[in-house]
């Protein structure tokens, strides 16, 4: 048995990038901004995500959301414009 795909966000890497461009800052410095205990996260990694190549775990996008001071809803809900 094969498995269903799973719907998943298409404007997710887009906020992803957008807050990191917000922040004015390079891939190594949110890197350190995000610090995710438990995770090694490489610049590549960021770039996927902000791709949309690959989905960060719960735990990064929680460490996005609380950097940016918005919800994970709000991230991963393709309605909700990030300003």
């Amino acid at each position: 048995m094969g498995r269903a795909k799973r719907s998943r966000p298409k404007k997710l890497g887009r906020k992803l990038a957008f807050i990191r461009t917000k922040l004015g800052l390079t891939q190594p410095d949110l890197i350190k901004e995000l610090n995710v205990k438990g995770e090694k996260i490489y610049p590549s990694a960021i770039s996927l995500y902000e791709s949309g190549e690959r989905e960060p775990s719960l735990l990064v996008l929680l460490a996005y959301s609380n950097l940016a001071g918005v919800t994970i809803n709000a991230l991963v809900d393709d309605k909700v414009k990030l300003n």
